[in-house]
């Protein structure tokens, strides 16, 4: 095959040539024989894949996995004592996500002209967080990348998994509730008409339930394209309303406060509070800026600005479990009791780190909880929608029999 690559020289500078191999990993290897480094390689002419390459760079995006695998492999490369220019060339030609293929390129580009890993990852903020960014930085100047590396990857791993626990315990009642609303809509369009066709000729006295059913299939079968519309138009408002300042602190303040989700809610954001600042703070980052980065990393607002005001806690002398002691509506009192505990015995990273990890696995434990509690309320839910569509269109049955 005839590819055109992109490769750098002994000397550092990079150009772009053509050549004939059997693969990349070939040409690579002949390459490598001449003293020179493989970038990137694409096959010769082929503009289908150059087109679906650049629509993948722009509409792809970078997954939380690819991060994780990310750090935890270069981190395994350097500790095996690959250069990090070298690593990362490695890492370009793994990695699947073109858009991912594209910023390793650069950030190798950038190393190469004499910039430290952590300056070359600051470039893309919208990729790598401050956290990952600060976790990088405090392991080249303690000379320790390898651990550092390792430990942003093991701290993106741990909500990452949680996240896909939630998914998988709603995946099941998700596909259950969009089955009964697809067969619902298919009874309310084609077999209610029929029905209320037959109530009509025989002049059948129905029920509010029944009457209600009615004007629903009305509604679908008679102004179909009004009613998508005023729902989907409902949807951007709604989506238009979450995205604004006050919508969103509205939509925070309801999940703090809604039975079964609030703690949820409140056990997460104080696992990951724990464990970033933990993680921070063990790195060598200052108290001041770390609460500053684990804000960042947190969704809910109210959770922000608790952050927020322990910081500006700080900055006076004064100490920042205080704060979350005042606020013990959004944070639960044991995460501000073994921060005391840490903050008197000098040991904060490590109550930290505990009571992350004690609110991890608690976290885990209400997951399956979730998932054994939706099932029966799910059967409950299909029962009484069954029941009322049963009990609205059979009632009326039953009295056009007895009037026959």
């Amino acid at each position: 095959m005839k590819f055109t690559y992109k490769a750098q020289k002994l000397s550092g500078e990079f150009y772009e040539g053509e050549g004939e191999a059997a693969d990349e990993y070939a040409l690579a290897h002949a390459l490598k024989g001449s003293g020179e480094t493989l970038i990137s390689a694409a096959p010769a002419g082929a503009r289908f894949s150059i087109g679906f390459r650049l629509l993948s760079e722009v509409c792809g995006r970078i997954s939380a996995h690819d991060k994780i695998l990310f750090a935890r492999n270069l981190g395994g490369m350097i500790g095996a004592g690959l250069p990090v220019s070298r690593a990362l060339a490695v890492l370009e030609r793994q990695a699947r996500a073109q858009k991912l293929k594209k910023i390793i390129v650069s950030l190798n580009e950038r190393i190469s002209s004499g910039e430290s890993l952590s300056q070359a990852l600051s470039a893309y903020p919208r990729v790598f967080s401050p956290l990952f960014i600060s976790m990088v930085r405090a392991g080249e100047e303690g000379g320790n990348l390898k651990s550092a590396l390792k430990e942003v990857a093991e701290h993106l791993d741990r909500p990452y998994a949680l996240k896909r626990k939630i998914r998988g315990a709603l995946i099941y009642p998700c596909i259950v509730l969009a089955i009964m609303l697809i067969v619902g809509v298919l009874m309310i369009i084609f077999i209610v008409p029929q029905l209320t066709a037959s109530f009509k000729e025989f002049n059948v006295d129905l029920p509010r339930s029944t009457k209600i059913v009615i004007a629903v299939s009305n509604v679908m079968t008679n102004h179909l394209l009004l009613g998508l519309s005023a729902l989907l138009g409902f949807g951007i408002a709604a989506l238009a309303a979450a995205k604004s300042r006050r919508g969103r602190r509205a939509f925070d303040f309801a999940l703090l406060r809604l039975p079964g989700i609030s703690p949820l809610i409140k056990g997460t954001n104080s696992a990951r509070t724990g464990e970033t600042l933990s993680s921070l703070l063990s790195a060598g980052v200052d108290a001041v800026k770390a609460l500053g980065i684990t804000a960042d990393t947190l969704s809910n607002s109210y959770c922000k600005e608790v952050l927020l005001l322990a910081r500006d806690a700080i900055e006076r002398g004064e100490p920042m479990s205080a704060v979350f002691r005042a606020r013990e509506d959004i944070y639960p009192p044991a995460l501000s009791e073994m921060m005391a505990v840490g903050e008197e015995t000098g040991k904060l990273s490590e109550m930290l780190r505990e009571i992350g990890i004690f609110f991890e696995e608690e976290m885990e434990q209400k997951t399956k909880n979730l998932a054994i509690f939706i099932e029966p309320a799910l059967m409950v839910i299909v029962g009484v929608a069954v029941g009322f569509f049963a009990v609205a269109m059979i009632s009326p049955a039953y009295s056009l029999m007895n009037n026959i």
